[in-house]
């Protein structure tokens, strides 16, 4: 696998993900170098990546860095996770992809986003069982980064002070963080290949497709997160 990995990934990249199979498998993989030099390094991480985080943070935090990196949730939109029909609806001015979360099974959520955006995400269904499994008896309202009145319905960690603590667990497993936006990154660019791969779909399509599943609808971003 490693090898495979050396003609696309960086030499850091490839270095963390040697020693995250080696804490998950006990196996001693040799050190594989990477054959390309990268010039702009990703910020995405990779799902070896992430699980080793995650062995660094509490249940409640992995779990909130789980529903982050295969949702691609922001921080904030962790705090704002609620059922459908619960609270505000999914934005009518913006127009939705009909196919988005094609090809993936799970149950939708709402959030709300940058701008007070609300969109429709799609949780794998285990994860959503265990998000259930945290809901408040009654919504709290909590403050984030300012913003005041945020209804919480799940007792998650989220927004800034998550972030934080995501940052320190990277260091800790990886010795180094991109910041939890590199799990939206990595949602990204997972996404793209699997719906350019897996179907085929035109690369415009697939790019809208993950443009509206992360909420956001400009090209130029949609081209940053693919990087």
């Amino acid at each position: 696998m490693l090898e495979r990995a050396a003609a696309g990934y960086s030499q850091k990249q490839l270095d963390s993900d040697r020693r995250a199979l080696h804490l998950l498998t006990g196996a001693d993989l040799a050190k594989v170098h990477a054959i390309v030099r990268e010039t702009r390094q990703s910020r995405a991480y990779t799902a070896g990546q992430v699980a080793l985080i995650t062995r660094h943070q509490t249940p409640a935090h992995a779990l909130a860095t789980q529903l982050a990196y295969r949702a691609g949730l922001r921080g904030q939109e962790l705090l704002t996770l609620r059922r459908p029909d619960e609270g505000t609806p999914p934005s009518r001015h913006r127009q939705w992809h009909p196919d988005r979360f094609q090809g993936r099974d799970g149950l939708r959520y709402w959030v709300t986003g940058k701008g007070g955006l609300v969109r429709e995400v799609l949780l794998p269904t285990a994860l959503a069982t265990q998000l259930e499994a945290r809901r408040l008896a009654q919504p709290r309202p909590v403050k984030d980064r300012g913003v005041y009145g945020i209804m919480q319905r799940y007792a998650l960690p989220g927004g800034n002070a998550w972030e934080s603590a995501f940052s320190a667990a990277s260091k800790r497993a990886l010795g180094w963080s991109t910041g939890a936006h590199g799990l939206r990154h990595a949602y990204a660019q997972e996404r793209y290949t699997e719906l350019m791969r897996a179907f085929p779909l035109p690369d415009a399509t697939a790019r809208a497709i993950v443009a509206g599943e992360l909420g956001h609808f400009r090209g130029e971003i949609t081209e940053t997160y693919l990087r």
